[in-house]
C-alpha cells in the first residue's frame, strides 16, 4: 500500500471517528421529535451551553474535568427539560411554525446570552491531546476519544429505551401518542423525560465537541445545520436512520476534504442533501420509534 494510500484509509477512519459524534448529535435531535413531534431550532445551542458549563467550571473553577463533564450532562438535561416545560408545552396544541419561531427565538437568546457572559472570544480547555500513530496512520486521540464516548453513549440510549419501564413508555408515545393517552399513560409526563433525556445526550455530545473545538457563542452555526441535515436525511424522528445518516455524511465531509477542500466537501454534502430530498421527501428510510 503506498503513502498515498495510507493518507486516504487515515481520512476513511477520521471520518469514521467524526461520524460517532454527528450521530450522538443526531439521536438527541430525533428522540424529541420522535417523541413530542417538535424540532429544537436552538438544539446546537443548547449543546454550546453545555461547552460553556465545562469551560466554565473546568478552567475558571478549576474543577476535574471529570465532575464538569457529569455536571454538563446534568445541567444540560435539566435545560432541555425547562425548554420543554416553559416554551415547547404552552405550545403543544398551537400550530408547529409557533414551535419553530419560539425554538428559533431561544436560540438567539442563548447566543446573545452567552456572548454578554463569555464575550465572542474564542475558548478552550487548553488541553494537548496526542496523535496516535499506528504504522504509517495518524490519528486524533481526541477523536478517538469522542467516537468511544459516544459508542457508549448510543448503546446506553438503546438500552435505556429497550429495557426500562420509562424507554418502553417513550416508544409507544412515539408510536402511536393518541392511543397511549387512551390506555392512561401520562404523555406529559413522558414528555418531560424525553426532553431532559434529550437534552442529557446534548450535553454528552458538549463534552466530545469541546475536546476537539474551541467555544463561542455562534458554534452552532458550525455543526447545527449538519445535524439537521442528517436528521431529515435519515427520517425526521428514525432513531437508525439518523446513525446511519451521520456515518453517510461524515465520510461524505472527510473524504471530499481530502480530495478537493473542506469548504467545498459541505457544499457536496448539502447537494446531496437536496437531492434526497427530491427523491426521497421523507428521508433515506422509513420513520420508526
Amino acid at each position: 500500500m503506498g503513502i498515498f494510500d495510507f493518507y486516504l484509509l487515515e481520512t476513511i477512519i477520521n471520518g469514521v471517528l467524526f461520524g460517532g459524534v454527528l450521530a450522538l448529535l443526531a439521536l438527541g435531535l430525533n428522540l424529541v421529535f420522535g417523541v413530542i413531534d417538535v424540532i429544537w431550532i436552538a438544539y446546537a445551542e443548547i449543546v454550546m451551553v453545555g461547552m460553556y458549563i465545562i469551560y466554565y467550571l473546568n478552567v475558571v473553577l478549576g474543577w476535574p474535568l471529570v465532575f464538569a463533564a457529569l455536571a454538563s450532562i446534568l445541567g444540560v438535561g435539566v435545560v432541555g427539560l425547562l425548554v420543554h416545560a416553559l416554551i415547547i408545552s404552552p405550545l403543544l396544541d398551537t400550530p408547529p411554525i409557533n414551535q419553530l419561531l419560539a425554538t428559533g427565538g431561544l436560540l438567539f437568546f442563548l447566543q446573545s446570552f452567552a456572548t454578554l457572559i463569555f464575550g465572542a472570544e474564542f475558548r478552550n480547555l487548553g488541553l494537548s491531546m496526542p496523535i496516535l500513530q499506528f504504522f504509517e496512520l495518524y490519528i486524533s486521540f481526541s477523536r478517538l476519544l469522542a467516537f468511544g464516548t459516544a459508542l457508549v453513549g448510543m448503546i446506553a440510549l438503546y438500552l435505556f429505551l429497550t429495557r426500562t419501564y420509562i424507554g418502553t413508555a417513550i416508544r409507544a408515545v412515539a408510536q402511536d401518542r393518541e392511543i397511549m393517552s387512551l390506555m392512561g399513560v401520562n404523555t406529559r409526563k413522558v414528555y418531560l423525560i424525553t426532553s431532559a433525556v434529550g437534552g442529557g445526550m446534548a450535553g454528552l455530545a458538549a463534552i466530545l465537541l469541546v475536546l476537539q473545538q474551541d467555544v463561542h457563542p455562534f458554534i452552532g452555526y458550525t455543526f447545527g445545520p449538519i445535524t439537521f441535515m442528517i436528521c431529515v436525511m435519515g427520517g425526521l424522528g428514525n432513531l437508525l436512520g439518523g446513525f446511519l445518516a451521520a456515518f453517510i455524511m461524515s465520510q461524505i465531509i472527510s473524504i471530499g476534504s481530502f480530495y478537493v477542500s473542506t469548504e467545498l466537501a459541505y457544499v457536496i454534502a448539502f447537494i446531496l442533501f437536496i437531492a434526497v430530498m427530491f427523491i426521497r421527501p421523507e428521508g433515506l428510510f422509513q420513520r420508526r420509534a
